[in-house]
């Protein structure tokens, strides 16, 4: 039987308070009064689907000891139209270059047909283990009903044959066009249509039956349900279909509106991660509705295996780990939705990113590897022709060393106002691992007075700077404090 076998997650330290979106445009639309609760993931300016689905992959990665052989990603919201988002991640990840990779996207149902594509292809031999990766950080108008709603974050989950913690049963696909929001091309945000019709004509009418169509395929009964996993941001409209398709009410789960929001493409398979990790016990049968254009609909089902997967790296500890945020003006500013001054000091021409380098040095630039001499052992980043140790100083002797998940502390810092970043100071600094090398590098994710020589550090990949000329992302490894899972 083949299933999922491993799942991780992310979602972005910062969390805006939906009040403060409210109280913003409250003189414009009373109406939004009684949407000023809770909050929802916020990327940091340096965040994108790439970056966050890197992470929720070294999460899931962590819980398992095999390479996967293919890597789907999914997202509506990729940062490149004609570059394969998923290569970046799979060199960001150091996975083999005779590794297949997939983007899908076009539909928020792209997390469950990239999920079920990457089952099909496991089930048939194509694949032994294959991951799927799941991220999206939508762009919304200002006021909007996306903006109260959505959050940004990403998933990851690695299927096989081995190790299986919820099973494959079925797997039924409706394909319609019923179109409740869509995005031209080169259009900027989403236009949504009213929620009535789509709550009445779309999900009530196409829903119900490719659920009722999936448990006849196997072979289970409504009633036997334990968990429906269906994002929707029209209240109760879940309901409804649990009780069409004869599902139990008390099946329907969590859609994680209060603290998160709905994370788009990835927001299935994130409510299936936070199930697996809270709820689910073996042998539980779990429904998971992806809605987009017709509806995927997969029914799963928990195994033995699924209590000893690894608690760290989910969905509760991505919820767990964050920073609220009330400074509405910063998440205008991150998403460049208003035109600040920005000062002389950010008046500097985009230069040209020389592709030559990015492809030659894509794995120090990309994937964070550097050198460990072969005849002394030193470590340094980046890799050189000559060992720094200057007892060794052995010409040509250095094999790549990755320093990805190599622990670290701060050596130097400084937090500088003089220099340009969309989030003052800039911290940047000298860090050094603790297996050996050292190196700069920009700090993310801090607060001011919060860095101090000998914290602990780790590497995250982040966006370094944009070539807004020529609409090219340049990548690149930041570090971050060492945080346990905290409420704040």
């Amino acid at each position: 039987m083949v299933g999922i076998t491993a799942f991780g997650a992310y979602l972005p330290r910062l969390r805006l308070a939906r009040k403060a979106i409210v109280d913003a445009h409250v003189w414009a639309d009373p109406a939004l009064r009684g949407k000023a609760k809770g909050e929802r993931a916020m990327c940091n300016w340096d965040e994108d689907a790439v970056t966050m689905g890197v992470e929720a992959a070294r999460h899931c990665l962590d819980a398992r000891a095999t390479k996967p052989e293919v890597v789907y990603f999914a997202s509506t919201s990729a940062p490149f139209a004609d570059r394969q988002n998923a290569g970046i991640v799979a060199t960001a990840l150091s996975l083999s270059e005779e590794i297949a990779s997939v983007d899908v996207g076009a539909s928020q149902r792209a997390g469950t047909t990239a999920l079920i594509q990457a089952l099909a292809a496991a089930n048939g031999g194509l694949y032994e283990e294959g991951i799927v990766i799941a991220s999206d950080k939508r762009h919304t108008r200002a006021a909007s009903n996306g903006e109260l709603a959505y959050g940004d974050g990403a998933v990851a989950m690695t299927v096989g044959g081995d190790g299986v913690i919820a099973g494959l049963r079925a797997v039924h696909t409706a394909t319609v066009d019923f179109v409740d929001h869509f995005r031209g091309t080169g259009q900027e945000f989403d236009y949504g249509w009213e929620e009535r019709w789509i709550r009445d004509e779309g999900l009530a009418k196409i829903v119900p039956p490719a659920i009722i169509k999936a448990l006849t395929k196997a072979g289970v009964e409504a009633g036997h349900v334990a968990h429906l996993v269906m994002p929707s941001t029209i209240a109760r409209a879940v309901d409804g279909v649990a009780k069409a398709a004869g599902i139990p009410a008390s099946a329907v789960r969590d859609n994680l509106h209060a603290n998160c929001g709905e994370t788009g493409a990835a927001h299935p398979l994130l409510m299936l991660a936070h199930v697996l990790e809270e709820h689910a016990s073996a042998g539980d049968v779990i429904v998971v509705v992806g809605f987009g254009q017709g509806c995927d609909v997969l029914v799963l089902e928990a195994t033995d295996a699924l209590a000893d997967h690894p608690k760290h790296g989910g969905v509760s500890a991505a919820l767990a780990s964050r920073q609220p945020e009330t400074n509405y003006q910063k998440y205008l500013a991150f998403n460049e939705l208003i035109a600040l001054d920005k000062g002389m000091r950010a008046e500097r021409d985009d230069y040209k990113t020389a592709l030559t380098v990015t492809y030659r040095r894509r794995d120090m630039l990309l994937g964070l590897v550097g050198g460990r001499c072969t005849q002394c052992g030193t470590l340094q980043f980046p890799r050189a022709d000559v060992c720094v140790n200057p007892q060794c100083k052995a010409m040509h002797t250095q094999e790549p060393h990755n320093f990805r998940e190599a622990p670290a502390k701060v050596l130097t810092w400084s937090a500088d106002y003089l220099t340009y970043t969309p989030d003052p100071p800039s911290h940047y600094g000298m860090i050094s691992f603790d297996d050996g090398g050292r190196f700069m590098t920009d700090f993310t994710d801090v607060n001011v007075g919060e860095i101090e020589v000998g914290m602990p550090v780790r590497m995250v990949f982040r966006i370094k700077s944009i070539d807004h000329l020529r609409g090219f992302v340049r990548y690149f490894w930041k570090a971050v404090p060492a945080r346990t899972a905290t409420a704040g």
